[in-house]
């Protein structure tokens, strides 16, 4: 079955690893992308991981993780471009898409919480 949150995930992950080899190679960043990388790929590997959820718990676990890393991956591409290591318009295109994925994310982890008190 395909999955909006899937998809869009994995693209995005995709986008943060080749932030984070440009700030390696380009800004000579190391620290602040490091913890963009894990964040920013975390997403996608807890949305993939909760496809395969043993339960409806484990799924809600591990969507709920995959909005926290979201929300933390907004933050460090806040910091890097308050602290000039990202352009203008690379940051809001980064953002727009992390903003999306975490409203995605949001109705789904809120979706799932409901189903469970059920």
């Amino acid at each position: 079955m395909k999955s909006v949150a899937v998809d869009k995930s994995f693209e995005f992950a995709i986008r943060i690893v080749n932030l984070h080899k440009f700030l390696n190679n380009e800004k000579k960043e190391f620290v602040l992308s490091k913890q963009l990388l894990r964040s920013g790929t975390s997403i996608g590997a807890n949305v993939s991981e909760a496809q395969r959820g043993q339960s409806m718990a484990d799924f809600t676990t591990k969507m709920c993780i995959a909005l926290k890393e979201a929300n933390e991956t907004e933050y460090w591409l806040k910091l890097l471009y308050k602290t000039d290591y990202l352009e203008k318009k690379q940051y809001e295109s980064l953002n727009s898409d992390v903003v999306e994925l975490i409203n995605i994310l949001t109705s789904i982890c809120k979706t799932s919480q409901e189903k469970l008190q059920k």
